[in-house]
């Protein structure tokens, strides 16, 4: 019996686009609609169950924590209820009239634009949208609910998921929420029992409270984790991630743990197969799931493990902490911090294994998660060799597909070979195209590939490995190997050259230098002797507008017949106009080389320039 006239209340603008979108175009499966209504019906029943452990206000209820849902297949009607927490008015206002999260509208949008390349349905309901998944399925909403603390009051919230919803005070004596609706013309398909039925199995199997459909339990309502692994089917633990993660694949490797002594603890961990699009930024999503003694706490328990694992989805139970254990207490406790260190050498010991027994496993694990790994080096100090046997890179020896470890480029390094080089690109085939390639390409010196942006921050803090320097191929300081054929020249007219080639571009490098290692090409940019990368170098203007980046070294190839010309040039004539035009351009098509040329009308005039002369 409803006591007071409703209220109505209208949706904000950033709510009405994101309902619009969920409505008409973002999901790709309607029906997880039913895995995010009990995703909430099960955290409602979560956080009584440990309200009534720790809180005496809260209003006890004479029945089993349970979920229950009813269809009609005739009428086509749909109700979910639980006798969990409940919720108040003003949560009502909060939890169902407005974003959960910051940014999800902006987040949302960018998924319906990669929606060709990403299954967004396995992202919703980490971030406080999947409530509104219901309206793909009808179009008319009710939800009545009571909170169970004491003296609370029951309401009936309602929306047609367009500019407004409803809020009355109703009769309700029970805690808890029952959500019910009309199935719309086009999710009829989800009246039927046994379509219900199959949906509860596949996401909804391992949730920890019994759901019953009529009057049949349908899910296994089992601690998973409490069990001995050799006792966990294959088929129970992708149903158990699949649960826990929310996603629709299976899990590309799982693996349990069980601790007793100082500290007491069964985890059970899994590694997806794919790492979602935007996962090297830090936002707020579900991670491990924290419960003691099988009493749920959290499921964001991200100070279990290290940021560069974060990947890691599962369950961790541990009977050392107590119930009313605060997200404070969790984040500050010894405990946590013990479980943290065994979990992370756990963790480290698994893709261990992985890449010794597995290596082609493993570098499609790398693939995904390899980038987040590498930040490990510069955090996790105590685990940082490791880490580092577990990085993997393409290489020059290596098509692209099959990745090389630091070790293995040591292992079949040149006795004479006293360095381990690298080279950075936006693509792999940008690393091949460069003249900094030439000289190791001639002489068959593997060069390692980089071309992520975290590989950049990466390379200089390694700065070694096996007590062998790594260098940047663009570096101008290398230890090269002894080459006969490319020698210093020593005759006058060439030193003469060089030294108008570095009075020419004194105001715009750091030196002229004759090179060493150019085949091919008559000259490259370097980076001077305590210089930046060039990508980080690029990096660097990216993330700050007036970052000035420092002079290069322009190294010259005087075996090149470009250079020879010049040098006949010169002895000819050295007023010669051609000659300065010539130093101009050969320094500007390094720039254009590597991708910082900024006056490409001053580059392309003075080629014409010198074509006119030179068709005379």
């Amino acid at each position: 019996m409803k006591t007071k006239a409703h209220e109505e209340f209208e949706y904000k603008a950033e709510m009405k686009q994101l309902l619009h979108l969920i409505i008409h175009s973002l999901y790709t499966h309607p029906e997880v609609f039913l895995r995010e209504l009990i995703s909430n019906a099960s955290d409602a029943l979560n956080k009584v169950r440990f309200r009534e452990l720790t809180d005496k206000t809260i209003t006890p209820s004479d029945k089993e924590l349970s979920i229950t849902i009813a269809v009609d297949p005739k009428k086509h009607t749909f109700s979910i209820t639980d006798n969990g927490i409940g919720m108040t008015r003003d949560e009502l206002v909060n939890n169902l009239g407005t974003i959960a999260k910051s940014g999800t509208l902006e987040f949302v949008q960018k998924l319906q634009e990669a929606k060709k390349t990403t299954d967004v349905d396995n992202l919703i309901g980490q971030f406080g949208v999947g409530f509104y998944s219901i309206f793909m399925v009808t179009d008319n909403v009710i939800v009545e609910t009571r909170h169970a603390g004491q003296d609370a009051r029951g309401y009936r919230w309602q929306s047609q998921g367009h500019g407004t919803f409803t809020i009355e005070e109703i009769e309700k004596k029970e805690r808890g929420t029952t959500i019910s609706f009309i199935f719309n013309e086009k999710s009829k398909e989800f009246s039927d029992e046994h379509r219900i039925k199959g949906i509860i199995k596949k996401y909804s199997n391992f949730v920890d409270f019994p759901i019953s459909l009529g009057s049949e339990k349908v899910n296994s309502v089992q601690a998973l984790w409490h069990k001995k692994a050799a006792e966990i089917t294959k088929e129970e633990a992708n149903e158990f991630y699949k649960f826990i993660a929310n996603d629709f694949s299976d899990p590309f490797r799982y693996f349990s743990h069980a601790v007793e002594g100082n500290v007491n603890f069964k985890a059970l961990l899994f590694i997806p197969q794919k790492a979602p699009a935007d996962y090297l930024q830090f936002r707020e999503e579900k991670s491990l799931h924290l419960y003691s003694n099988k009493i749920f706490i959290q499921d964001d328990a991200k100070q279990l493990l290290p940021e560069y694992l974060r990947f890691v989805k599962g369950v961790v139970d541990t009977e050392d902490l107590p119930l009313n254990v605060s997200r404070e207490v969790t984040q500050s406790s010894p405990v946590m911090a013990k479980i943290n260190k065994i979990l992370t050498s756990k963790v480290l010991s698994f893709l261990e294994n992985l890449a010794k027994n597995e290596p082609e496993a493993y570098a499609e694990f790398h693939t995904q998660f390899g980038p987040i790994l590498k930040t490990g080096i510069n955090s996790d100090f105590a685990n940082r060799d490791k880490i580092i046997d577990l990085l993997r890179f393409e290489s020059s020896r290596t098509d692209g597909k099959k990745l090389v470890s630091l070790k293995e480029y040591v292992e079949r390094m040149p006795k004479e070979q006293k360095e381990i080089y690298y080279g950075s690109g936006e693509t792999r085939k940008n690393i091949e195209q460069s003249p900094t390639l030439e000289y190791f390409r001639k002489h068959d010196i593997e060069v390692l590939y980089l071309t992520h942006p975290v590989d950049i921050w990466l390379m200089p803090s390694l700065q070694e490995y096996d007590k062998k320097p790594i260098k940047s191929i663009d570096s101008s300081d290398l230890a090269l190997l002894n080459d006969k054929k490319i020698e210093t020249p020593e005759t006058k007219i060439n030193e003469t050259l060089l030294a108008t080639f570095k009075e020419e571009l004194k105001d715009v490098v750091a030196d002229v230098i004759v090179s060493k290692r150019l085949v091919d090409s008559p000259a490259l940019l370097s980076a001077a002797k305590d210089g930046l990368d060039p990508q980080l170098e690029k990096m660097m203007k990216m993330m700050h507008t007036d970052y000035t980046a420092g002079k290069k070294v322009l190294e010259i190839n005087l075996e090149h017949p470009l250079m020879k010309n010049l040098s006949r040039l010169y002895l000819a004539n050295n007023q010669h106009a051609m000659i300065k035009q010539c130093i101009r351009q050969v320094y500007e098509s390094a720039l254009l080389m590597e991708g910082t040329l900024t006056t490409p009308a001053d580059f392309v005039k003075r080629m014409t320039d010198i074509m006119v002369e030179a068709t005379k």
